[in-house]
């Protein structure tokens, strides 16, 4: 197999891959037992390619559920050799002047004051497919009015103004102006272009599709190889914007069938010279100046055409090479780059949970009994001032008697008294959280940050979309907080105690209910005594054995010092009032991505949440509950969760007081018949002719 796919790699140019495409052949070669040697040598072929790179990307390859084989580079190669140019020619021009198709193309690009640079000195390379020529750095040092003067005068010898090129290689010019000092991407003083090239199409079939696209092109040029070069206009107003840009048009031209050579992303980045010759054939200007007028009205055009939603996604096309689940952040229960909800009513202690959780990933330590991720973690603060945030901090670390080890992993950005609505945050934590490899954000709570009407779906669902937008961006977890809805929460499910729209437990990828348990006095008696007998064994062993809390009291009374007794009573003392301060809570999860987990029990003793160690809360049920089971109760439930959906998309979509059943249905996700089951239950709505209105 390992020498099949040799001989298979080599129909593959590993300078026509996208970045994400060389991972995956790297991946399956090592699937099928290649040594890393086979991908080292094959990938020397690619100017980008790094001694020792594909070294450490091999180590990181560590199997998979559903591994990169073989397939995918059979498919590669297949792919390599159907799109293989039919022209090797393009047809040349009979009345060319070398010397006047330089200067338009320098008019065209360049202002008179730009330095130029260009490449007339060559050097040949070998490799294992020949040998390929090769531009040394060239020359920067003149502008291109400078050029275009002394080209004016040269007749048709070029090579007197700009120096003698090889015949057989061919000279190149960079697509943008320098500052004199170099050509290097910091060189670059204006970033106006970018070059889109693709050899893997005929030439024809290149043009017609650039043409086709409406690419702002400023020149185009035929190479005098196998492709063409366009030069397109990217205006971007620095590095980093014009990086954006260049990312967005080879996305574009990738899903029009343009292959685009990646090689090209640099803003230093040379191109073929029109006017002179290359192994015979004339590298020449085609057209300058053709597409869309700008860049801005371009991508206006194509976002107009694309809608701003993904193409058709073939599964077939995937089927080899199926991504990677994302790693668990909290075992069980949530996914890194997912969104979580954590509601509960007020002073449920949501905070300190959070809290908790912050630093569960900062140690990587466990969560309510979850294993947790270890990495690093942004605690958003909406509602602490910034002094009683740190102390809680350091409340719960002496709480949880954890040595704070990886205080370095927890980041906390206050905001209270300087909250923005969401969509005005979403942008700016990102831009601040870009580069520091998050695996959570944490944002406690989010009613700070809601706006609109809490109640409608829709502006409810654009809030939400931020939480979706941060994930994206910066491939981590977002986790939130909210507050239960007024009245009592025990008859409610899990799912439908978070106040407002049903679209904030709905729309998380994990939510987590907290609702609160009413223990009864025996049951706080008991824990007690429970608790005491412990304290109790720390000094006298014998007295874990009684019955009694009071039974193992005497027991060391009638054996402890004086000193002794005293130090017990001052450790039952302070057991005593933490029972008393003691609730109660049970913690209950509905998932998208894992099964349901069991209700977890919490004590809650400030500042800290601790599991139930000894099922006394197993029993216990919140107030109002009745058990789901009885089908009375659960036929009214759901009837009145008919009603409430029937209600929030009235007053959504019925903005002039009527609304049609085609709507809603569309909007419920249900058909016609079952809009008018629900009006004819609700009983407050009628329908005449399809049109739905209020009532009365």
């Amino acid at each position: 197999m390992a020498q099949e796919l040799e001989k298979v790699l080599e129909k593959i140019r590993p300078s026509e891959l996208a970045y994400e495409e060389w991972l995956q052949v790297g991946m399956a070669l090592k699937e099928e037992g290649c040594p890393v040697k086979v991908w080292e040598e094959w990938s020397r072929e690619d100017p980008r390619y790094h001694p020792g790179e594909c070294e450490r990307k091999w180590e990181t390859f560590r199997g998979s559920a559903h591994p990169v084989a073989a397939g995918y580079i059979r498919r590669l190669a297949g792919r390599e050799k159907k799109e293989q140019p039919e022209e090797t020619s393009y047809p040349q021009p009979e009345h060319w002047h070398p010397a006047e198709e330089l200067i338009r193309y320098l008019k065209t690009l360049f202002r008179p004051s730009d330095i130029v640079g260009y490449v007339t000195a060559s050097w040949e390379r070998q490799g294992k497919k020949g040998s390929r020529w090769q531009p040394q750095r060239g020359n920067f040092d003149r502008t291109a009015g400078e050029l275009e003067e002394l080209l004016s005068r040269c007749g048709d010898d070029i090579g007197s103004v700009l120096g003698d090129y090889n015949a057989q290689a061919g000279a190149w010019i960079r697509i943008n102006p320098l500052d004199g000092a170099g050509c290097r991407n910091e060189n670059v003083t204006d970033y106006r272009y970018a070059l889109v090239e693709s050899d893997d199409m005929s030439l024809s079939e290149q043009e017609e599709r650039i043409r086709k696209l409406e690419l702002p092109v400023a020149a185009l040029v035929y190479s005098g190889g196998r492709s063409l070069h366009a030069v397109v206009r990217i205006e971007a107003a620095d590095y980093g914007e014009y990086r954006n840009r260049v990312e967005f048009l080879y996305r574009i031209c990738r899903e029009h069938g343009i292959r685009v050579d990646v090689q090209n992303k640099n803003p230093s980045r040379l191109s073929r010279m029109p006017g002179v010759v290359r192994n015979g054939r004339k590298q020449f200007l085609m057209d300058t100046d053709f597409g869309k007028a700008s860049w801005e009205e371009w991508k206006r055009s194509v976002e107009a055409e694309r809608d701003g939603l993904p193409e058709f996604e073939s599964l077939e096309s995937i089927w080899d090479r199926i991504p990677e689940q994302a790693p668990c952040l909290i075992e069980g229960i949530l996914r890194q780059s997912h969104k979580m909800l954590i509601s509960g009513p007020s002073k449920a202690g949501k905070s300190f949970l959070l809290i908790q959780l912050c630093i569960a990933i900062a140690e990587g330590t466990s969560w309510a009994g979850w294993p947790c991720a270890k990495g690093r973690v942004l605690y958003v603060n909406l509602e602490l001032d910034r002094v009683s945030c740190l102390h809680r901090f350091f409340d719960v670390y002496r709480g949880l008697e954890l040595v704070p080890g990886n205080l370095k992993n927890i980041d906390i950005w206050n905001l209270r008294g300087r909250t923005v609505p969401m969509d005005q945050l979403a942008p700016r934590l990102i831009r601040k959280a870009k580069e520091r490899s998050y695996l959570a954000v944490i944002i406690d709570p989010i009613y700070k940050l809601i706006t609109g009407d809490e109640n409608s779906a829709s502006q409810m669902a654009y809030f939400c979309g931020q939480f979706d937008r941060i994930c994206t961006e910066l491939g981590c977890a977002v986790i939130y907080s909210h507050h239960h809805s007024k009245g009592s929460q025990g008859t409610k499910r899990s799912i439908d105690r978070a106040s407002g729209s049903g679209v904030f437990s709905r729309d998380p990828d994990a939510l987590l209910d907290l609702i609160q348990l009413p223990v009864p006095d025996p049951l706080l008696e008991e824990e007690e005594d429970r608790e005491v007998r412990e304290v109790c064994g720390r000094y006298v062993a014998e007295a874990v054995q009684c019955g009694t809390g009071k039974e193992a009291y005497a027991c060391c009374c009638s054996t402890l010092s004086d000193e002794d007794r005293q130090l017990l009573e001052q450790e039952l003392k302070s057991v005593r009032r933490r029972i008393a301060g003691r609730s109660a809570w049970r913690m209950e999860g509905t998932l998208r991505e894992f099964p349901k987990p069991r209700p977890i029990n919490l004590w809650f003793e400030y500042p800290v949440h601790k599991a139930d160690r000894t099922g006394i809360l197993r029993n216990v049920q919140p107030d109002g509950e009745t058990p789901w089971k009885s089908s009375k109760w659960t036929l009214e439930a759901r009837k009145r969760e008919r009603c409430k959906i029937l209600d929030d998309w009235y007053r959504e979509l019925g903005k002039q007081g009527e609304v049609s059943i085609e709507d809603l249905a569309s909007a419920m996700g249900v058909t016609g018949k079952t809009v008018r089951n629900y009006i004819r239950e609700h009983g407050g709505y009628r329908i005449r002719e399809g049109i739905v209105t209020r009532s009365g």
